[in-house]
């Protein structure tokens, strides 16, 4: 094939974003062919803006028979990721879900299963890997910068919501229509990061999740997390909608220096002695090692955030490079949401990986008691989730 056909399932934020960006033509080897939405108004809106160029359709199941994709995006609420992405593998598709790859680890693994026995690509969007700080961060941790990591602490509490904001929609901020709050709609691009750019995940959570605490909803709205780690760090991991002006901060210290992001900007603090060492040989009692002035970090490269991430699986499917954010790794942040829910309702530390039945059963109790939200207004909501 010259250009790799999409279709997206759900028209609204992110579905309309994503399409965005095949018509300023800036996914080079994709071309949107089909959509999908069970909401004919966000249909109407896709047909004002692209005509007869492409297809429309009401349910998946049609779009993903009809011939005209290659890959589809999943854009659809959080529950529906998995099912429509298994869809979409059993019907020879190769397929992008949305953050989070699910609202609980079996259904997670369930999808992951089925994509194994599939020769068809499954990414997930976890665009905030093609920022070139995190980028950064990553490599240098990798290659051993800040030596071996000791403290992690990420508080991003720049995610401000209204109530006007979880009224814009039934399904939003409820059990049984989005399946979390927070941790599942605005902070999954940093549970991901948390684990990914340090190259480990937690071995054990304890959360404090607070549920309507701000907001008048069911789900979690303000959650503060401590993390231990295999190598014995730890961590703190803080996030909120309620929080303005917000904070995105999040460092790592290793015992030869420290990491910091903030403000879209990297920073480094090179120790010149391993701190373990220094600690155990050094004569006096106050003296910190020696270490050198803080610099900013170069970054290098673009940031394309949603674009780099089509481009990505648009030239994998092609066969041009590989799978930059495979849906497997979606499983980690899931796990980490999980977790942390489970450890404040249990109310105790909980160890990772989880008892998938055990958080799976608790879920379902709060389901069971979930209200559909009024919705106020439907208009779109310029939002990042």
């Amino acid at each position: 094939m010259e250009k790799v056909r999409f279709g997206i399932v759900g028209c609204g934020n992110m579905g309309t974003g994503h399409s965005k960006s095949f018509r300023e033509e800036k996914v080079e080897n994709g071309v949107l062919t089909a959509v999908c939405d069970i909401n004919p108004k966000k249909l109407d809106g896709f047909k004002e803006r692209f005509g007869d160029s492409i297809a429309y359709f009401d349910n998946a199941e049609d779009m993903f028979k009809s011939g005209l994709c290659d890959c589809v995006i999943i854009c659809t609420p959080h529950y529906s990721h998995t099912d429509l992405a298994i869809s979409a593998l059993d019907h020879e598709l190769n397929c992008i879900v949305e953050k989070p790859a699910g609202v609980y680890t079996l259904q997670v693994k369930e999808m992951l299963a089925r994509a194994e026995k599939s020769d068809k690509i499954l990414g997930i969007m976890f665009n905030q890997r093609t920022n070139p700080a995190f980028k950064a961060m990553k490599k240098m941790i990798a290659d051993g910068k800040i030596g071996e990591i000791k403290r992690t602490n990420w508080i991003i509490t720049d995610w401000y919501r209204t109530q006007y904001y979880y009224d814009t929609g039934a399904w939003r901020a409820t059990w049984a229509g989005e399946g979390g709050g927070v941790l599942y709609n605005q902070a999954p691009h940093q549970l991901d990061l948390f684990q990914w750019i340090i190259g480990m995940q937690p071995s054990k959570v304890h959360a404090f999740c607070h549920y309507g605490k701000w907001h008048d909803i069911e789900v979690e709205d303000d959650v503060t997390c401590y993390v231990e780690y295999p190598n014995g760090a730890t961590g703190v991991f803080i996030t909120t909608t309620a929080d303005t002006p917000g904070t995105n901060r999040f460092e790592v210290t290793g015992t030869l220096g420290t990491l910091i992001f903030e403000d879209n900007k990297l920073y480094y603090k090179q120790l010149l002695t391993d701190e373990r060492v220094h600690c155990k040989e050094a004569t006096k009692g106050f003296e910190p090692p020696e270490a050198l002035p803080t610099v900013e970090v170069e970054l290098i490269g673009d940031n394309p955030q949603h674009v780099g991430i089509l481009n990505n699986i648009a030239n994998a499917i092609l066969g041009l490079e590989p799978v930059y954010a495979p849906a497997k790794d979606g499983l980690a942040g899931v796990q980490l949401a999980n977790a942390m829910h489970l450890s404040s309702w249990l109310g105790e530390s909980v160890t990772l990986p989880i008892n998938d039945e055990l958080f799976f059963e608790e879920l379902k109790k709060r389901i069971a008691v979930s209200k559909v939200r009024t919705v106020v207004n439907d208009d779109k909501v310029e939002a990042q989730g």
